[in-house]
């Protein structure tokens, strides 16, 4: 392992060693040999494994359940791949001026840190990319609003595979089934339930399932972005059976009995059980008026043959990319972004494209 002198040259992978971290960590290094690398979290034995196989990195123990976690270190940028529960990792890159990264919060935290970081003062950028899979959804809904005059609806359909790997914070994102959420319809807030609205999508890879609302981030912050009036995500299983009998727990009440405390061990058994690997699918829909006048509905297609972890971690390197302004434009002022207002699109396709991801649009 390569001793780093100067840690303010270096970026702060939180979580760097966990399932999306350590894919992420070694596409950084891929795409930026020179640049140097911070593994942190709260075992420093396996931070140190990484960052000796990655070479030009350092370990260091970060523990988010503490304040000001990141102690002394004041590193280039944060990027934070495990839940910061309270905020205290946000907080301290915050007063200390450190442009920040988070791909791991579920809407409510992501209005959480919104609102911290509003409170300022900002001295660096804040990119909050927790929308679908690192934000890569979104990025592409933006990418199929630009192309229209007017956007009138974007709808994001996700098919989940059962065997697909996850990550044990993946499990916190999926398990709020029982909570209402809102999203944008007909331009005025509405609250819905998860389960419900059902929709029939055809997949990239021919699969077609019936998908239900799915409370995601990227319902909160496309509105703003593309203007959309309405704005919904679901998410279908591809096990019929498993969408079947999750829906059928949700609308009979069952899994709004089972949502306390005593019960979490249950519920994160019925929605952890992480396989070897399996394509992660995504469709994305945006319907409008182009710039002659003419009704349109534009479509795009992802599909990660490697898996949402994956798609997830490149994610990440694309925003960090971002964040940083290694995406050939200059980086971001200080403020607060997310993945659908600041894309570089053609530089994120490529880098999708470079790593496998296929992208289709039409």
């Amino acid at each position: 392992m390569n001793t780093i002198e100067n840690t303010e040259d270096a970026v702060l992978i939180v979580g760097g060693y966990g399932t999306v971290g350590r894919q992420a960590a070694r596409l950084i290094r891929q795409r930026h040999p020179g640049l140097p690398l911070i593994i942190a979290g709260r075992d420093p034995a396996q931070a140190g494994a990484l960052a000796a196989e990655l070479g030009n990195a350092r370990a260091a123990g970060v523990d988010l359940a503490r304040p000001a976690p990141l102690g002394g270190l004041k590193p280039r940028a944060v990027v934070a791949l495990a839940n910061d529960p309270h905020d205290h990792l946000l907080a301290q890159a915050i007063q200390a001026g450190i442009p920040y990264l988070d791909v791991t919060r579920w809407t409510e935290r992501v209005r959480d840190a919104a609102a911290l970081a509003e409170a300022g003062p900002l001295r660096a950028p804040v990119l909050l990319a927790s929308g679908w899979m690192g934000g890569v959804a979104a990025l592409l809904a933006a990418s199929l609003a630009r192309q229209l005059a007017r956007t009138d609806c974007v709808d994001i359909g996700i098919l989940y595979a059962m065997h697909d790997k996850a990550g044990p914070n993946s499990v916190e994102y999926m398990d709020r089934l029982a909570t209402p959420y809102e999203v944008m319809l007909d331009g005025e807030l509405t609250r819905v339930y998860p389960g419900t609205d059902p929709r029939k999508i055809t997949f990239p890879g021919g699969r077609a399932a019936t998908a239900y609302r799915f409370d995601t981030p990227d319902q909160m912050t496309l509105p703003a972005a593309t203007g959309a009036a309405t704005v919904s995500a679901r998410i279908a299983f591809d096990d019929a059976l498993a969408t079947g009998a999750l829906v059928g727990l949700i609308r009979c009440g069952i899994w709004k009995l089972i949502s306390g405390d005593r019960f979490t061990p249950l519920r994160r058994r019925l929605l952890y059980s992480p396989g070897n690997g399996a394509s992660h699918e995504i469709v994305i829909e945006a319907t409008g008026v182009d710039g002659l006048g003419q009704a349109k509905t534009l479509r795009a297609t992802v599909a990660d043959p490697q898996g949402q972890t994956h798609l997830t971690a490149v994610g990440a390197l694309i925003h960090l990319e971002r964040l940083l302004g290694l995406d050939g434009a200059p980086p971001p002022p200080p403020g607060i972004l997310y993945p659908d207002t600041a894309p570089q699109i053609a530089r994120a396709f490529k880098t999708l494209s470079e790593h496998g991801i296929n992208i289709d649009t039409h």
